[in-house]
């Protein structure tokens, strides 16, 4: 059929999903604002949006059964105890004296009895040390006798079981100054162990590691645990026989010369008591979930900690907030404003429960501010974190005593209600058939029972980072339009947009070398640490200089190196959101206004000007330390070294937030300034 000429001189019409991405990208701007200004009040809203914690997993059964601790395995508690403060004031060798004492009575309670000796392993940064594990054996060269120390593992098999799981209990020590409330940790999981070899219901093997943690509480855990899962031949104290005469005397009371093992960790829980008690009417129980990269326990093993020290001890469950933001006027306000909205909502409809109390809000914000600030930063908070590497659910719990106090009474009274909560976990896990699935391992805690799940959180998240790739698309877009109007109907050409990919790419490389200079840096001998700072800068400087030499900028190309650099951006922080949400969500608050509002200073006006120099000098990583140093009240040692000490916590913890600064936020920042000194 022949076209009319009014068919042929119409416009191909859209889709309605073209129309409506042409309609986005031609408002750009509006868009823009509408989703910054959500995402923030989304994260504003995480406390008002949490929801109350539940056990998901049925077979659990939190508190079904009752207590079986006894008088007489308290009794043996103190006993131990007091031998454990007696040998500490008199024996000279306590690192050999303590464990030997500890694997007495082990083996006297029925339970098979191992060494572990393991030797510091000091953090040092490795350019490979984000990807593979360290190579021990190098690492143990200049080593002196001093740095061995000595684990002590007891081991019950379950009547009911097939050796194929087990649970572990974690109770740090340091044999060389071992305090009273390490004594206590001690007793309490003496307790548990002495009733454990009794029962006829246990069908998990039961680990218990007394944790030698001279040389610090995660590195003895982690060597253990690398140990435990790593296949050996020959014994342990044999191997070090010939370096150290330590190593006889470890030999001569060991029961086996191998590390014994168990089954599939199904669940492991760090033993800990306060140094000093808190003012209150009732004891608390405090609990630290955090593992490396934002890692966290699957949600049903804090839950059911937290309704058994509840309901079951009356104990008060805390987890760490920011103390600094509980007086903060501006969350006091904020908390105001919802609790307004929240009474309004109520009143049209008292089925809306929308709204919380100013004192909740602030509490939920101090909360919810540590918790991503903690995953954030990728470290972990004890030495639970060594399991969230074997992929094992673990939490610390540490009981803090309202009066810490060396009576008999409180003594003995700790001992049963920590016990007793031991006990009740330890019988739940030993319901499970499978691993812990059920609940979430993606959360934020706003306290210890409410909790924002992760469907919750993205949503701010992805509001915050929707911008970026409509303002790279509108960029290009107004780009190719001024082209084609400037070269008087000239076609543009496609391979135009390479010239500031090249530009971004070599950014990009720049972030990747300076994020592995630090290990050269290290070689330097007898460094100070604002030494190795300014060195660090000096070079990452210089490189920028040289690679900038291979730059090609053009005048009118400008808002393709923003539109390039706004997609480099947004592919680099929904990376980070996989890897670790917290970094990322901190990221996209900074990076996101800088990104969106840089425009070179002959385009902008005055005040534009000013605002992306404030944003400029913001998003820069030392200044924000500095900056949220001061706001939440930190003021530790001097500002260059102790900024230099909080890198090195990231590259020695493998924390993936050190390559997220060095490969993907100082680039984009460096990006920014080189658009705003654009010579249009």
């Amino acid at each position: 059929m022949a076209s009319t000429p009014e068919t042929e001189g119409q416009k191909p019409k859209h889709r309605p999903i073209v129309r409506i991405g042409i309609f986005i990208i031609a408002h750009s701007f509006i868009v823009s604002v509408v989703c910054c200004t959500a995402g923030v009040l989304a994260l504003l809203l995480l406390p008002v949006l949490a929801k109350k914690t539940y056990v998901s997993e049925n077979a659990l059964m939190p508190g079904s059964a009752i207590p079986m601790i006894t008088d007489q395995d308290v009794s043996g508690a103190n006993n131990f105890i007091n031998e454990l403060t007696s040998l500490n004031s008199k024996s000279q060798s306590l690192n050999i004296e303590i464990p030997r004492l500890i694997a007495l009575h082990m083996a006297n309670l029925g339970g098979e009895v191992s060494y572990h000796m393991f030797q510091n392993q000091p953090n040092k940064f490795h350019p490979l040390h984000f990807f593979t594990s360290t190579d021990t054996e190098a690492n143990n060269v200049n080593q002196t006798c001093e740095s061995y120390a000595t684990n002590t593992v007891g081991i019950i098999r379950a009547p009911r079981g097939d050796g194929k799981e087990s649970i572990v209990l974690v109770t740090p020590y340091n044999p060389v100054n071992l305090s009273p409330n390490e004594t206590l940790s001690l007793g309490i999981a003496y307790s548990v162990f002495s009733l454990l070899t009794q029962v006829s219901w246990l069908a998990k093997d039961i680990i218990w590691l007394a944790a030698d943690s001279q040389h610090g509480q995660y590195n003895s855990v982690a060597a253990w645990l690398k140990d435990y899962h790593t296949p050996s031949f020959g014994g342990f104290g044999k191997l070090h026989d010939d370096e150290c005469h330590i190593s006889n005397d470890i030999i001569e009371m060991e029961v086996s010369d191998t590390l014994r093992r168990a089954g599939t960790m199904a669940a492991a829980l760090v033993i800990k008591v306060a140094n000093t008690g808190e003012a209150g009417e009732q004891d608390a129980l405090n609990i630290y979930a955090e593992a490396s990269n934002g890692q966290m326990p699957n949600l049903d093993l804090i839950n059911v900690v937290s309704y058994l020290a509840v309901h079951g001890q009356g104990l008060r469950v805390q987890v760490d907030k920011l103390v600094s933001l509980l007086d903060s006027t501006w969350l006091k306000f904020i908390g105001e404003v919802f609790e307004t909205v929240g009474k309004i909502a109520r009143s049209v409809n008292p089925q809306w429960k929308f709204g919380i109390s100013v004192k909740e809000y602030v509490e939920g914000s101090a909360t919810l501010v540590s918790s991503l600030y903690n995953q954030a930063l990728g470290v972990p908070t004890g030495s639970h974190g060594a399991f969230r590497d074997y992929q094992v659910d673990a939490i610390t719990m540490e009981i803090s005593p309202k009066l810490f106090s060396n009576s008999k009474g409180r003594q003995t009274e700790l001992l049963f209600r920590g016990g007793r909560l031991v006990e009740g976990v330890i019988r739940s896990v030993n319901n499970l058939l499978e691993k812990f699935h059920q609940s979430f391992f993606l959360y934020l805690l706003t306290s210890s029972n409410k909790f924002v799940s992760v469907g919750v959180y993205m949503i701010a998240f992805l509001l915050l980072v929707a911008p970026l790739p409509v303002l790279a698309a509108s960029l290009f877009s107004d780009t190719i339009k001024s082209y084609v109007k400037s070269e008087k109907n000239q076609p543009f050409k496609s391979w135009r947009w390479l010239y500031p990919t090249k530009t971004v790419f070599l950014v990009h490389l720049w972030g990747a070398i300076i994020s592995l200079l630090p290990y050269f840096i290290y070689q330097i001998p007898d460094s100070q640490p604002t030494s190795r700072l300014l060195i660090w800068a000096s070079l990452s400087l210089f490189i920028l200089i040289v690679l900038g030499s291979f730059f090609r900028a053009r005048s009118a190309e400008w808002a393709l190196l923003k539109s390039v650099t706004v997609s480099s951006a947004f592919i680099g922080l929904c990376l980070m959101s996989v890897i670790n949400f917290a970094t990322a969500e901190i990221g996209a608050l900074l990076l996101v206004p800088m990104c969106l509002m840089t425009k070179p200073w002959r385009v902008a006006g005055k005040v534009q000007s000013a605002l992306n120099l404030v944003l400029v000098i913001i998003g820069f990583p030392g200044a924000t330390f500095f900056v949220v140093k001061s706001v939440l009240g930190f003021e530790n040692g001097s500002s260059l070294v102790e900024f230099w000490y909080w890198v090195e916590s990231l590259w020695a913890w493998n924390s993936a937030t050190y390559i997220y600064i060095c490969m993907v936020h100082l680039p984009c920042w460096i990006l920014c300034i080189y658009i705003l000194l654009h010579p249009c």
